[in-house]
């Protein structure tokens, strides 16, 4: 879009750049110092388009592209916000995003971590979990090949090309479907089964501003969830969070499916906003009480506010339901990590996964870090024999187990047997050389037997993965932009 104002702001200071765009759409910002700013556009007759948070790292190069939407005129903004009656109404409403600067302070950086990978582990249940990636049978296989003669037989065809468009994303070929349904919208350019197919086969093709143009365009003749759920997809691949929680919302809102409630309630706690993402994963409890990813939503939520209690509670009732389903303890696993002691429950539920799958590495590891977090003391020499062998089992069954050989060598230090802790850890750095605290662990180790120049060596390793792993964090932060949300009063004031 030609002569579009396009506008550069210094979130920290009052530096700002303005440009124009070419005829082509093209604008240039040169010279620009690292750090977070605000990209907005705007033209004449449109609605405006922001990134309100855009991190530029020194001397960094990077191409964004920004869509203006129509302008929305107060009819169709009214009808649009319109929920239909049988939908409760959240409690909460979500305005605008930004930095993620409250994650915690000094000495809260594992919890932090912690919860910002259990936040992601939640995301990967729902969109783009590569375990919900189509897998070939031979019978889908035989269907396409019938498929494919047809359309060689018959290329102006819609129905041909449609149908082996359509057959070829069921079949995780995305990129080869286009060419087909491309063909199949010149035949019959007001079919919106097929436009809607395309815009699924761009999106999961990663053509994801083909994709969200196309889902904006058929949305303005047919308001549905389904549209909704594709545009959030695709305006959360494309980094407009705000856009993509709205657009969940709207699909959860016409239609109160399990999946679409776990997508919103996931995107509110991939962005920061445990409270409204607990409010939406307990509407999702009530409507669907055999989910086992919705109780590990209620429980990630919680524990992202801190409420690790009620949190464990929610992934043991989600354990109970599926005692088979390894999930819900690899949940229970990863929350130790921000725990000083591990509960009684959670030993007895890693102890079920231990028994009911020995041959998982994971089951091993975690039940042995379970009984590791709740032993008395350290001279508990059962329970170190029972932890010594659950980590050995891990070893066994994955020999690249970084942190299973990480504990073995905190095991081995306790017990004052150095030769075999400093071997551990070397093996932990050999099968992750990223494995930060094995570094630090066995550059104490080499001080405890005198090596002086390998505990300087370590600790100079140590140091630098420190200082990487905080530059990566905060890039990362500031990507994953935080939610400004507002919860509505719920309980009336006494007069």
């Amino acid at each position: 879009m030609a002569d579009a104002t396009v506008r550069l702001q210094n979130r920290d200071s009052a530096q700002a750049q303005t440009a124009r765009t070419d005829s082509q759409g093209n604008y240039n910002f040169a010279g620009i110092d690292g750090g977070v700013y605000i990209l907005r556009a705007e033209g004449t007759g449109y609605g405006d388009a922001e990134v309100p948070s855009l991190f530029l790292g020194p001397k960094e190069t990077k191409t964004v592209d920004l869509t203006l939407g129509p302008a929305k005129s107060p009819e169709s903004s009214s009808s649009s916000s319109q929920a239909p009656k049988f939908f409760d109404q959240p409690q909460f409403t979500v305005a605008g995003v930004t930095d993620t600067t409250s994650l915690g302070g000094h000495g809260s950086d594992t919890v932090v971590r912690t919860r910002e990978e259990i936040a992601r582990a939640t995301v990967a249940l729902g969109k783009g979990s590569p375990a919900s990636s189509p897998r070939l049978s031979s019978g889908s296989s035989a269907a396409e090949r019938s498929l494919r003669d047809k359309v060689e037989r018959e290329p102006r065809n819609f129905d041909a090309n449609h149908d082996l468009g359509k057959a070829l994303i069921e079949n995780g070929k995305a990129r080869e479907a286009i060419p087909y349904l491309e063909r199949a919208a010149e035949i019959k350019p007001g079919d919106h089964e097929n436009a809607y197919d395309l815009a699924l086969a761009n999106a999961n093709a990663g053509n994801y501003a083909q994709a969200r143009d196309s889902a904006q365009a058929l949305l303005i003749h047919s308001d549905t969830a389904e549209l909704h759920h594709l545009l959030g997809d695709v305006q959360e691949r494309l980094g407009n969070a705000l856009d993509a929680v709205h657009e969940y919302q709207r699909a959860a809102e016409l239609d109160p499916r399990e999946s679409y409630l776990f997508d919103w309630g996931s995107e509110l706690l991939l962005h920061h906003a445990p409270e409204p993402a607990l409010e939406v994963f307990a509407k999702g409890n009530r409507l669907f009480t055999r989910s086992v990813r919705m109780l590990i939503g209620l429980g990630a939520a919680s524990f992202a506010q801190g409420a690790n209690e009620q949190a464990v509670q929610r992934i043991c009732e989600a354990s109970d339901l599926e005692p088979d389903n390894a999930i819900p303890y690899l949940f229970l696993g990863r929350m130790q990590r921000a725990e000083t002691r591990t509960s009684n429950e959670v030993v007895e539920k890693l102890h079920r996964f231990a028994t009911l799958q020995p041959q998982n590495a994971e089951a091993n590891y975690y039940y042995a870090l379970s009984l590791w977090n709740s032993r008395k003391s350290p001279q508990d020499g059962a329970a170190s024999g029972q932890i010594e062998s659950l980590l050995n089992n891990a070893i066994r069954l994955d020999p690249k187990f970084g942190t299973a050989h990480l504990q073995l060598g905190k095991l081995h230090a306790e017990n004052r047997d150095l030769p075999k802790a400093i071997s551990e850890y070397q093996q932990a750095i050999r099968a992750d050389p990223q494995l930060e605290e094995a570094h630090y662990r066995l550059a104490q180790a080499y001080r405890q037997i005198g090596e002086n120049d390998k505990e300087k060596a370590e600790l100079k390793i140590y140091e630098q993965m420190m200082r990487e792993t905080a530059l990566r964090t905060e890039r990362e932060r500031h990507e994953i932009r935080q939610f400004v949300y507002a919860l509505r009063d719920q309980i009336p004031e006494v007069q």
